[in-house]
Order: structure tokens, then C-alpha cells, then sequence
């Protein structure tokens, strides 16, 4: 019986990163092998460890910041954008380190869909820590419906933001500008959301429609780089030094 509440728990805590998998994957025309999409998932959940650890070592320091918006936000922020930026650099460093130089990594759309991917798996690690540390199996349903419609998406739609810089870049020959671009808008994404689930716990209603909106404009970047591509052809190769 433990055995089987176990791999419910297991089979749950993927369920939502899958269900947006395969929809986002609808995205990419041509359809890169499945092994260097799991590939890319798996390594999408090691770097939520990674982003964990780095997070435990920060936490006191970021405490001791503080980050108000004058006028618009009274509370401190810090410990939103650090541990936003945290883990929206540890799912980027993990994916580019695995994908950057891969010959499937040859159209625009790849930025996006590789990071999407990746930032599918980091949120399914965060799910299997919560599923497991919930009381029982109805909680961890509770909490995984919930991270559905939340963190789960809140990930994808960031990284796929940042995908869609990063791609432009690396198009145009900026790619390291365009990064940090991209990097900076996945962060406030991010921080923003968690602070609407932070100062609005009760009314999901807006930290949602956030989603929603945002979803809009990611759905939008896929179809740029789509015709990008089909105006203007695949991504150039990598340069032999880097």
C-alpha cells in the first residue's frame, strides 16, 4: 500500500510538468529527438537542486537587503528577486550547458522550447519536494492542482521569455546581451508572480490572470521566431572557440 501511495505521489508530482510539456512541444515544427528532450527536462530538475542549495547559502544575506518600489511597493522584495534570479540562472546555465552546442540546437524556436523544457523539469523537482512533504495524498493533489495553474506555468512562461531573447541573440550576434535581457524580464516575471501569491493569498484570481496574459505574449514570441525562421532561415553555428 505504501508502495503504491508512493508512485501516486511520483506519478502526480510529473503530471503537470508533462500535460504543459506536450503542449508547449506542439510549438516546434520540426520536432527534436525525444532523448535530448528528456535530456533537457532532467536536467532542468538537477538545476532546481542547484538553484535550492544556492538559495539555503543566500537566504540570510538577501534578508538583510532591502528592495522597495517607492510608492508603488512598501514591502522589502529582496528575498522575491534573489530567489527569482537564483533559479531562473541556475535553469538557464543548466540548459545552455547542455544544449548550447548541440547540432539539434540549429532553429530559432529551440531557445524557447529547450528552456521551457528545462524550467518544466525544474518545477517537477519542486513538486516531488512538495508532494513528498505533504501530509498525505490528498494534500499533495491539492497542492499539485493548484501548481498547475501557478508555479508550474509560472516557469515555463518565464524561461520561455528568456528563451525567446536568448534565440534573438544568438539570430542576430548579441547573444550575450540579449541574456542578460532576457534574464532580467524572466526575473521580474518571476519575482512579480511570487509576490502576488505572497500579498493576494486569498485572491488567486490576479496572480493567475497574470499567467494568463503573459502566456499570450509567450504564445506570440513562438509564432516571431516561427516566421523568423521561415523568412530568414536557421540559427548560425556556434563559433569554434565560443
Amino acid at each position: 500500500m505504501q508502495g503504491a501511495t508512493i508512485l501516486l505521489e511520483i506519478i502526480l508530482a510529473f503530471l503537470p510538468g508533462l500535460i504543459w510539456l506536450t503542449f508547449f512541444l506542439q510549438e516546434d515544427i520540426n520536432h527534436d529527438p525525444k532523448r535530448i528532450i528528456a535530456k533537457v527536462f532532467f536536467a532542468g530538475m538537477l538545476s532546481a537542486i542547484a538553484a535550492l542549495l544556492i538559495e539555503i547559502g543566500a537566504h540570510d544575506w538577501l534578508s538583510s537587503v532591502v528592495i522597495t518600489v517607492p510608492r508603488i511597493i512598501e514591502d522589502n522584495v529582496s528575498i522575491f528577486v534573489g530567489f527569482a534570479l537564483i533559479e531562473e540562472l541556475m535553469k538557464f546555465v543548466f540548459v545552455y550547458a547542455l544544449v548550447r552546442r548541440s547540432r539539434y540546437f540549429d532553429e530559432p524556436l529551440d531557445g524557447m522550447i529547450y528552456l521551457v523544457t528545462g524550467a518544466l523539469g525544474f518545477a517537477t523537482a519542486e513538486n516531488l519536494f512538495l508532494v513528498f512533504s505533504s501530509r498525505n495524498l490528498q494534500d499533495a493533489f491539492a497542492v499539485i492542482v493548484l501548481r498547475f495553474i501557478g508555479a508550474t506555468l509560472l516557469h515555463a512562461l518565464a524561461s520561455g521569455v528568456m528563451g525567446h531573447h536568448w534565440a534573438l541573440g544568438i539570430k542576430y550576434k548579441i547573444e550575450g546581451r540579449a541574456i542578460l535581457v532576457g534574464l532580467a524580464l524572466a526575473t521580474v516575471i518571476h519575482a512579480a508572480f511570487n509576490y502576488f501569491i505572497f500579498k493576494y493569498s486569498d485572491l488567486l484570481v490576479y496572480p493567475t490572470a497574470f499567467l494568463f496574459l503573459l502566456g499570450f505574449f509567450v504564445l506570440y514570441d513562438f509564432e516571431e521566431l516561427k516566421k523568423i525562421e521561415e523568412v530568414e532561415g536557421p540559427l548560425p553555428p556556434p563559433s569554434p572557440a565560443g
